[in-house]
């Protein structure tokens, strides 16, 4: 155990502080400071020993330099055990301080805040990033204090010690110190290299320890802070599958904006549909595909009434997300105490990046945030779709983009009724559209059929064809573009491309 002699404070937010430093002075605890924290001690009624008094120097360059002095960190980081430091101590009459209560300029905040370059570029903290560091590297003998979150943890400690603290408790404190460091630096370096492809560092402080991973015997644990994305109205805890279908959820009502209601199950839509009441979108989400529906994610960007929580709360869902729920509606849907429920803050979601883990190394890749829409449509058949055509085909596009390649989406009346996913072929998974419709007994006449890529050959209008698709939505680009527009003609099929493809590996 090491004992408390002296304390140097210097913090930019002065909350927390009464209580830590009556504490100090009821414990004859020598006190030092500098600047604005100085006369903060001092409006409290303490003693305090001035920076200036240690280093014969005054603050200079506008407060930029107030503690870079050999003094301030000779001060900190020598080591009580080491002859030629105490030797030091004693011919350059260098201060000794046990305990260090530094935090930083506010720069992550100014940045949110929408500051200003040079308000932004004054947020670098200099001096209290290396007095943080100091005092963490010498944690032998200090104890560091490096965030006003921290006082309160490390007054209880210092007050059950009655002044001292173990070498386990100053290593803790380090190594929240370096967390903090290494964060605090991490911002920097994002905000100056925006566009900077040459390193990745990502630096995230809150993190929760999930159930387990992906299966029962792997380890999870989810970094960043879900509050800022939606509320959790009710429910047990969310689970890393869990999370991934939220994700997958969030993202695909994100890109409807016609009111809509779809159901997710192992990340891809088994049932969506567009429509004003949220009852009837329900009911014609669900009749999508009713059998994979069960135990799935529910999702609207509407309104959640208690009709339809009526409807829902019938069958056994365990994940509802919506932007707002009525009063009754949150009633009937909290009778079953596990179900998880979501208020969602669809404004909130800010990250345009996508990061996955491979081999040694992370591949990262921009949002594929692009929807399609009339504008950007070629209509390159004889044929030319009908507005309500053209609708239908811009929902099943968007459908198809958040579906696991190869995948092909059926549409009719802004319903999904068949839908074909994760298939090594275009073909199998038209096959495996197809049978899915005809199994919940949809008319496929006058259906549209959306395609993530592009057709090799025109095998696939041949088939949708023959179920007598009316009209097809695909990127494009295949040098045989020409055999799936003749075969098209040939069979009075009207096509556009969208010349973008979106792959969902």
């Amino acid at each position: 155990m090491k004992k408390i002699n002296s304390a140097f404070i210097s913090v930019f937010n002065k909350e927390n502080l009464e209580s830590l430093v009556s504490l100090l002075i009821k414990l004859n605890i020598k006190l030092y400071s500098s600047g604005g924290t100085k006369i903060a001690l001092e409006k409290l009624g303490c003693k305090v020993t001035s920076v200036e008094d240690i280093t014969q120097y005054p603050s200079i360059l506008g407060g930029r330099v107030k503690t870079l002095h050999p003094k301030v960190f000779g001060g900190i980081l020598n080591r009580r055990d080491k002859k030629s430091d105490l030797e030091d101590v004693e011919k350059y009459d260098l201060p000794s301080f046990d305990l260090v209560v530094v935090d930083l300029y506010p720069f992550e905040d100014t940045v949110k805040n929408n500051a200003n370059e040079e308000e932004i570029i004054e947020k670098i903290d200099i001096g209290g990033i290396s007095l943080i560091r100091a005092a963490a590297k010498n944690y032998k003998d200090v104890m560091i204090i490096p965030s006003k979150e921290l006082i309160p943890n490390c007054k209880s400690i210092i007050e059950k010690n009655n002044g001292y603290t173990s070498l386990e408790e100053r290593l803790f404190f380090a190594k929240k110190a370096f967390e903090l460091s290494s964060h605090y630096d991490t911002n920097i370096f994002s905000w100056l290299s925006t566009d900077s492809d040459e390193s990745l560092k990502i630096s995230i402080s809150e993190s929760q320890i999930l159930r387990y991973g992906e299966n029962p015997h792997q380890k999870g644990i989810y970094y960043g802070k879900l509050t800022e994305v939606f509320k959790k109205l009710n429910g047990k805890e969310i689970s890393y599958n869990n999370l991934l279908d939220i994700d997958a959820a969030i993202n695909l009502i994100k890109d409807c904006k016609e009111p809509t209601f779809a159901i997710l199950k192992h990340n891809n839509a088994c049932g969506i549909a567009i429509d004003n009441n949220v009852y009837e979108a329900w009911k014609k989400a669900l009749a999508g595909d009713p059998i994979s529906a069960f135990g799935g994610i529910l999702v609207t960007n509407q309104e959640l009434n208690s009709k339809a929580a009526e409807s829902i709360n019938e069958l056994f869902f365990e994940i509802i997300i919506s932007p707002n729920f009525s009063t009754k509606a949150i009633e009937i849907l909290k009778n079953k105490k596990n179900r998880i429920i979501l208020e969602l803050n669809p404004k909130n979601l800010k990250n345009n990046h996508q990061y996955r883990s491979i081999l040694n190394g992370i591949l990262a890749q921009e949002r594929d945030i692009l929807i399609d829409s009339e504008e950007n449509l070629e209509k390159i058949t004889k044929l030319k779709p009908s507005k309500s055509q053209v609708e239908d085909l811009l929902f099943a596009s968007t459908i198809c983009k958040h579906t696991k390649s190869n995948a092909i989406v059926l549409v009719k009346n802004k319903q999904l009724i068949g839908i074909g996913c994760g298939q090594t072929s275009r073909v199998d998974a038209l096959k495996q559209a197809i049978e899915k419709a005809k199994n919940f007994n949809f008319d496929l006449e006058n259906s549209v059929m959306a395609s993530d890529a592009f057709f090799p050959f025109p095998d696939c209008i041949e088939i949708a064809a023959k179920e007598k698709v009316s009209a097809v939505i695909q990127p494009g680009g295949s040098i045989n573009d020409q055999l799936s527009i003749d075969c098209c003609n040939k069979n009075n099929i009207s096509m556009v491309l969208t010349k973008t493809r979106h792959f969902k590996h």
